[in-house]
């Protein structure tokens, strides 16, 4: 680790003025940089004193979201656990805060020992969730020499990212045996965690997460959105877009609105530091838009042909069901795709480009049960004119996708009992010590 953590102090010491401008810039990295260079912040201290802690890590905005029902669900289980939570991005902090008010939510701590074991030192947790695939060498193995049963939760192990796990392996193996329990998302995920170095009887089979998304309340923006929409609008929902894939959605916009006058469409950028941008854009190429963030504080009805720029946080999965069909982004362009089972939930027809690797094991679940179409960047067009002609097929593949995600629930109370069986137990790496 020594050398691990030589190379992480170098790529700071190098990268930092790069670093610098882009907090002068942008601000982005700015927020919550003292916690994450080890200063433990006074309100994560006060929330913690005296109780007992599970902490769970949620690198951003997808995992925030995976872990949100997890975490109710757990504190219903044990009202005795106070659950802090951390993130790694400004959006998943957003998002935590706003989805998780009554709990602790930080940053995750820079991963120098050091800095790890101040965080230990307060916390004293009794059990540390990691969501999806957040690895932290130093993370790992200060909480193993403190005796902090470890847990990958919701664990998946992505096209790209395994043969550089295999490539590796040697040096992971050492860290995934120090982790006290994998619960995978799917039984391709189980071989491969057993095939980089986690030991065969930590591993369990708990199922998806992301199935039991289901918010108890309509986000109050989405709402308003439903409420200010013409009465015969077809909505197109386009989520999660990356750079490159606007441009081909606002290309196709005028042909699909000389097929449909009455969509609309809520176009939803992954990453908020594009929002300007894509608002410029919209603008240079004529549309009527009106953006999330000013129709919040001063709601106005929406026109046929318009575009609705989704410039906030949160709001997306609750926009997803206003929609007559819906886009998945993330898919037109080599970066993997996001979840469909995001717009699946709500019954609404679902579309996605090719680059689904991220969720290739949802994709595939919908694609055998014909509840998703697959697309290219010059069949958008086509395919939401003919859903959105066509309400019957696309109401069906709507409710196809909903049945998938209906028969695919269960992950959370499965991983809940396992999470409460390690907290009680210690599993595997014995009972909570000291921070020294």
């Amino acid at each position: 680790m020594g050398v691990y953590s030589a190379l992480l102090l170098a790529a700071l010491v190098l990268g930092a003025p790069w670093w610098l401008l882009r907090m002068a810039t942008s601000g982005r990295y700015r927020a919550g940089l003292a916690g994450r260079l080890g200063f433990v912040p006074k309100q994560l201290r006060a929330a913690v004193a005296g109780r007992e802690v599970v902490w769970v890590h949620a690198v951003s905005v997808g995992e925030v979201m995976a872990a949100t029902q997890l975490i109710r669900e757990l504190s219903a289980a044990r009202p005795e656990w106070l659950i802090a939570v951390s993130t790694t991005t400004a959006t998943g902090q957003r998002l935590a805060k706003q989805r998780l008010p009554e709990l602790p939510v930080f940053y995750l701590p820079l991963d120098f020992a050091f800095v790890v074991r101040r965080y230990l030192r307060v916390l004293q947790p009794k059990l540390l969730v990691l969501m999806e695939s957040e690895l932290w060498p130093n993370l790992i193995l200060q909480c193993a020499k403190a005796g902090v049963p470890m847990a990958v939760v919701n664990a998946r192990v992505s096209d790209r990212s395994f043969p550089r796990y295999m490539r590796l392996r040697r040096l992971w193996r050492p860290l995934l045996e120090k982790i006290s329990l994998f619960l995978a998302q799917s039984e391709e995920t189980a071989e491969r965690l057993v095939q980089i170095g986690a030991p065969a009887e930590r591993v369990q089979v708990t199922g998806n997460l992301k199935y039991d998304l289901r918010e108890g309340r309509e986000s109050p923006l989405v709402a308003m959105l439903r409420d200010q929409l013409p009465a015969k609008a077809r909505v197109v929902v386009c989520g999660s877009t990356l750079d490159g894939e606007e441009k081909i959605l606002l290309a196709a916009w005028p042909a699909v609105l000389a097929a449909e006058p009455d969509a609309v469409m809520v176009l939803a950028p992954r990453h908020p530091d594009r929002f300007s941008a894509v608002a410029a854009m919209i603008g240079r190429d004529g549309f009527t838009t009106l953006r999330a963030s000013e129709f919040r504080e001063h709601p106005a009805p929406l026109t046929a042909g318009s575009i609705f720029l989704l410039d906030t946080i949160g709001d997306l999965a609750a926009a997803y069901s206003l929609g007559a069909v819906a886009f998945v982004g993330g898919s037109l362009v080599k970066a993997g795709g996001h979840n469909p089972l995001e717009p699946a939930r709500f019954g609404v027809a679902v579309m996605t480009g090719a680059s689904f690797e991220n969720f290739r094991e949802i994709v595939n679940v919908l694609q055998k049960h014909d509840a998703i179409r697959i697309i290219s960047a010059t069949a958008f067009t086509e395919t939401a004119i003919a859903l959105l002609r066509d309400t019957d097929e696309a109401h069906a593949i709507g409710a196809r996708a909903r049945s998938v995600f209906d028969m695919q629930a269960g992950a959370t109370a499965r991983t809940v009992q396992a999470l409460t069986a390690l907290a009680l137990t210690g599993l595997s790496k014995g009972s909570v010590g000291s921070v020294r």
